[in-house]
């Protein structure tokens, strides 16, 4: 048996498995095998990697920079972003790739415009990272915010998200777990009166489909985007890099 799989530290919100599942019946790939990995801390992912035959991983929250020092080697985006979602094993070697941030610049391009030129991403964590990465090659500036004791030039906190914020960023990113099942009733802490139909609110969360955050949003006239789309895109990259030479 070709085996893959997921690994993070709760697994019951990803339809990694399924995608995958569905991705080798469509392919007649009787032989391959996708499954979840639950970790209780990242050391764990040494048994992991003991698997017979294991050709691929994707890592989810919240390993996707720990995993790092337990790597061969990093492909230069996943070094240059500081975080791996996806990992390879060839010839008993584990190499690390970055395939969030082409799923997510895949997933936003057609829905952004010249009113589009700067974005305020919530999170700090590694799918951060990758969501600015991308927007930073398609030409958007990019700030944070934060819940955080510590924050750089280009970071709020959260309390300070005021009108004069809301009105300077018309785009929104939620890359924080905040309102993934099943604590669908969590959002980020914003002024949600305050986004209007100028906003793109997106989220990285596909599960539920419409988040609190989205729902919010989208009540004062946002446009908004969840994750299955760049679910979809970093996955089939993801499969293209487990099955190049």
């Amino acid at each position: 048996m070709v085996n893959f799989g997921l690994i993070g530290k709760s697994l019951s919100h990803s339809f990694s498995k399924s995608y995958f599942e569905k991705l080798f019946k469509e392919k007649d790939l009787k032989n391959h095998i996708y499954q979840n990995f639950e970790l209780e801390t990242i050391d764990e992912i040494k048994k992991v990697f003991l698997t017979t035959n294991l050709k691929g991983l994707n890592v989810t929250n919240p390993y996707k920079e720990t995993i790092i020092p337990y790597l061969d080697e990093l492909s230069e985006e996943a070094k240059e972003i500081g975080a791996v979602n996806c990992v390879k094993i060839l010839n008993a070697k584990t190499i690390g790739y970055n395939t969030d941030c082409y799923g997510f610049a895949q997933s936003i391009k057609p829905f952004l415009d010249t009113t589009h030129e700067r974005a305020l991403i919530l999170g700090t964590g590694g799918a951060s990272k990758a969501v600015a990465f991308a927007l930073k090659k398609i030409g958007v500036d990019v700030f944070f915010v934060t819940s955080s004791v510590k924050k750089n030039t280009n970071t709020f906190f959260y309390d300070e998200i005021n009108e004069r914020v809301m009105a300077a960023f018309n785009l929104i990113i939620n890359t924080t777990p905040l309102g993934l099942f099943p604590n669908a009733n969590e959002a980020p802490a914003l002024p949600y009166h305050l986004f209007t139909n100028k906003h793109l609110a997106y989220d990285l969360i596909y599960n539920p489909e419409q988040t609190l955050f989205l729902k919010q949003a989208k009540e004062m006239g946002a446009v908004t985007i969840n994750g299955l789309s760049m679910l979809h895109q970093q996955a089939q990259k993801s499969w293209e890099i487990w099955n190049s030479i």
